[in-house]
C-alpha cells in the first residue's frame, strides 16, 4: 500500500499565519509588559535619592529630560509611617527648556526615610513612573514598600501591546489590501476571499482602537471606568484615538463602496472615473489613520516634529502598501487561481516603490531617534532597530526571489490557458437543461465543482504560481514577526533620548563614592618656633551622608599628643555649591577633638579644610579633597 504524503492547503496555511500571529502578539504582549519603558527620563531631584538632609525641605521637585503631563496626585512624598507628607497640590515650575515640577511638604515633618512615588505621561503618550527615597535627620525605617511594577506593566500591559499590534496589522490588511484592489487588480474587488481580507482588517483596526481606548486608563495608572475614560479623552493620545475611530466611520463608507458599486460598474469611463475618485478619497483616509499614530506618539515629541510627523506618515502608508499587498497577494493565489500575472507584476512595482519610500523615510528616522552609532550598539532602541533592519533586509531578499518567479509566472500562463483550451475541447457545446428545477440545479453545482477543479489543476500545474506561493508565504511569516519588532520599537525609550538622559543624570549626580569611615593624617606648619609642625588625624564614621561622628587628634613630631589653643574644621561641596559648613568640634583631652553631629547633606568630593592655630600669631589651614559615600 502506497503512503501518500500530506497536502497543506489553503486553510492549513492560513491557520499557520494565523497562529503565528497570535504567538507573536502573546510574546509582545509580554515583552512590553516586562520591560515598559521611559521616553520622557527623571534626570534630577530636589532632595536627591539617598540624601540625608539636616532639616526638613519645603518642598520636593523633579526635574525630567523633556516635557511630560502630570497630575495633582503624580507625585506622592510618603513618611516613613505611610502617611502622606506633600500637599497633594503639583507645583508645574517648568522655565523654558528647564522640565520641571514640585509638591510642597508639610511642617513640622519627623525625622526619618522618606519615599517619593511619581508618575507621568511622556510627550510620545507613554507612561511613566518611578520611586525614591531620602532621609531628614538620619536614616530610618520605613513601612512604605517601593512599587515594583512599572507604568503600563502588568497584564494591562500585555492586553494593551497585544491591542497595539492588532491595531497596526488591521491598518496594514486594511490599507494594503485596498490600495492592491485599485492599483494592481481591479477584478479581485469581486473576490470574496480578497473582500474578507479587508474587512476583517477594518473590523481589526476598529476593535483594537476601542480596546487602546478603554485600557487607556489602567495603562497609565488610572482605575478603570467612566471617570479614567473621560480623564483619557482629554488626553492628546485619547483624541488621536476618537479620531481613528471617525476615519474608520469614512473607511467603512470606502470599503462598502469598493465592493459594491464599484463592482457593478460596466461602462469603462464610469469605472475609471471611479477608481480616481476612490483612489484619492482611500489616500485621504488612510493618511489620517496613519497621522493618528503620527500625533500621538515618537513623531509628535523630539527633534524637528513637524518634519518628522508626515515623514511617519509616509512610513506608516508605505509599510500597509507593501506588507497588506503582499497579504492579498497571498490570500489571491491561495484562493482565487485565475488571478493574472499582469496583477502580480504591478504589485512587484508597487512593493519596490514602496522599499524605496521606507528606506528613505527609515534612514531619517533612524537619525533622528537614534543620533549617535553608540546609541545604535548601546541602547535597546538601537539594537532593536538593528533588528528590524536585518528582518527587512531578510523580507527584500526572499522578495527578489518572488520577483523571480513572477518573470516565470508570466512565460507559464499563456501555455496553461493553451492547454486548458485544448482540453476542454466541445466545453462550450450547447448544453440541455432538464425541465425538472431541482436536477438544473444540481447539473448547475457539478459543472460548478469541475470548473474549479480545472482552474485548481491549472494552478497546481503551472510551477511559476507554486513557487511564488511559496515565496509569499515565507514573505508573509517574516512581515508578521516584523510587525511585532516594529510595534515593540514603537514603545522604545529612542536611542537619543536615553543617552542624553545618560549624560544629564551623569552630569548632574554626585560621583561614586566609597561607604565606610574616613580616616585621614594632614601634617601641617604653622611657622611657629614652638609647636609649629606635627601631624592631624581626622576620622570620620560612619563617612557617608548625614550624621557622623569626627574625632580630631594632633601630635606633635615626636608622636605624642599636642594641645594647641584652636582647631576648627570646615566642609565645602563646590560642585553644587554647598558650603563652607563649619565645625567647631569640643575638646576632650590634650590633642584630642570631637563633634558628635557632623551633618553631610549628600555624597560626593567634599572639600575638607582643617584650621590650627599653635599661637597668638601662629596658624596654618590645610585643604583635602575627600569623597563621602
Amino acid at each position: 500500500m502506497t503512503a501518500t504524503a500530506p497536502r497543506f492547503g489553503t486553510a492549513h496555511v492560513l491557520r499557520l499565519l494565523l497562529v503565528t500571529a497570535m504567538f507573536t502578539a502573546a510574546l509582545l504582549g509580554t515583552v512590553l509588559s516586562g520591560t515598559a519603558s521611559a521616553h520622557a527620563a527623571l534626570t534630577g531631584s530636589d532632595p536627591k535619592d539617598g540624601a540625608v538632609v539636616a532639616t526638613a525641605p519645603k518642598s520636593v521637585t523633579l526635574t525630567f529630560s523633556e516635557q511630560v503631563a502630570m497630575g495633582d496626585d503624580s507625585i506622592r512624598v510618603l513618611e516613613p509611617s505611610g502617611k502622606r507628607a506633600d500637599t497633594g497640590e503639583l507645583r508645574d515650575l517648568c522655565a523654558g527648556s528647564v522640565v520641571k515640577y514640585g509638591v510642597h511638604l508639610h511642617a513640622g515633618l519627623p525625622d526619618g526615610t522618606y519615599t517619593v512615588a511619581w508618575r507621568a505621561i511622556s510627550a510620545d503618550s507613554h507612561p511613566i513612573s518611578g520611586a525614591f527615597t531620602f532621609s531628614i535627620g538620619a536614616p530610618s525605617q520605613t513601612t512604605v514598600a517601593l512599587p515594583k511594577e512599572e507604568a503600563g506593566g502588568g497584564t494591562v500591559g500585555v492586553l494593551y501591546g497585544i491591542a497595539r499590534y492588532v491595531s497596526y496589522g488591521g491598518f496594514i490588511l486594511l490599507v494594503g489590501g485596498a490600495a492592491f484592489v485599485l492599483a494592481c487588480w481591479p477584478r479581485g474587488a469581486t473576490v470574496r476571499p480578497l473582500q474578507r481580507l479587508v474587512v476583517r482588517g477594518w473590523v481589526a483596526l476598529t476593535a483594537a482602537t476601542l480596546a487602546l481606548l478603554l485600557l487607556r486608563g489602567p495603562y497609565t495608572g488610572l482605575s478603570f471606568g467612566l471617570d479614567s475614560l473621560g480623564a483619557v479623552l482629554e488626553t492628546k493620545t485619547g483624541a488621536a484615538l476618537v479620531s481613528r475611530l471617525l476615519l474608520l466611520g469614512a473607511a467603512a463608507l470606502f470599503v462598502a463602496v469598493l465592493f459594491g458599486a464599484y463592482t457593478r460598474r460596466e461602462d469603462e469611463g464610469e469605472k475609471k472615473d471611479l477608481t480616481f475618485g476612490l483612489a484619492m478619497g482611500g489616500t485621504v483616509v488612510a493618511a489620517g489613520i496613519a497621522g493618528t499614530w503620527a500625533l500621538s506618539e515618537h513623531a509628535s515629541a523630539g527633534l524637528q516634529p513637524l518634519v518628522a510627523m508626515p515623514v511617519d506618515i509616509l512610513h506608516l502608508l508605505a509599510m500597509a502598501a507593501w506588507l497588506g499587498g503582499l497579504a492579498a497577494l497571498l490570500v489571491a493565489l491561495h484562493r482565487e487561481p485565475t488571478i493574472e500575472a499582469t496583477a502580480v507584476r504591478r504589485f512587484s512595482r508597487v512593493a519596490f516603490g514602496s522599499v524605496v519610500v521606507l528606506a528613505a523615510t527609515g534612514i531619517y528616522q533612524s537619525w533622528r531617534q537614534v543620533g549617535s552609532w553608540s546609541a545604535l550598539t548601546g541602547t535597546a532602541y538601537g539594537r532593536l532597530l538593528l533588528l528590524k533592519v536585518a528582518l527587512v533586509a531578510v523580507l527584500v531578499g526572499v522578495a527578489w526571489i518572488s520577483r523571480r518567479w513572477t518573470r516565470q509566472l508570466a512565460e507559464t500562463a499563456t501555455v496553461v490557458t493553451e492547454e486548458d483550451e485544448d482540453g476542454d475541447e466541445g466545453a462550450d457545446e450547447p448544453v440541455t437543461v432538464p425541465d425538472n428545477p431541482e436536477r438544473a440545479a444540481q447539473l448547475a453545482r457539478q459543472r460548478a465543482v469541475l470548473a474549479t477543479a480545472r482552474a485548481k489543476r491549472a494552478r497546481d500545474a503551472d510551477p511559476g504560481r507554486a513557487g511564488l506561493r511559496r515565496s509569499v508565504l515565507a514573505e508573509a511569516a517574516v512581515a508578521v514577526v516584523l510587525l511585532a519588532v516594529t510595534t515593540v520599537l514603537t514603545t522604545t525609550e529612542p536611542g537619543r533620548t536615553e543617552e542624553e538622559a545618560s549624560r544629564t543624570q551623569a552630569s548632574s549626580s554626585s560621583p561614586a563614592v566609597p561607604d565606610r569611615p574616613l580616616d585621614l593624617r594632614l601634617p601641617f606648619d604653622t611657622g611657629g618656633a614652638v609647636n609649629g609642625k606635627g601631624t592631624v588625624r581626622l576620622t570620620l564614621d560612619p563617612g557617608r551622608s548625614g550624621g557622623n561622628a569626627m574625632h580630631v587628634y594632633v601630635t606633635g613630631p615626636d608622636g605624642r599628643p599636642l594641645d594647641v589653643p584652636e582647631l576648627k574644621v570646615s566642609y565645602t561641596l563646590e560642585s553644587k555649591q554647598i558650603g563652607p559648613l563649619p565645625v567647631v568640634p569640643d575638646r576632650v583631652t590634650a590633642g584630642h577633638w570631637t563633634s558628635a553631629g557632623v551633618q553631610i547633606p549628600m555624597p560626593g568630593e567634599w572639600k575638607l579644610q582643617v584650621t590650627v592655630r599653635t599661637s597668638d600669631i601662629d596658624q596654618t589651614t590645610i585643604d583635602k579633597n575627600v569623597k563621602i559615600g
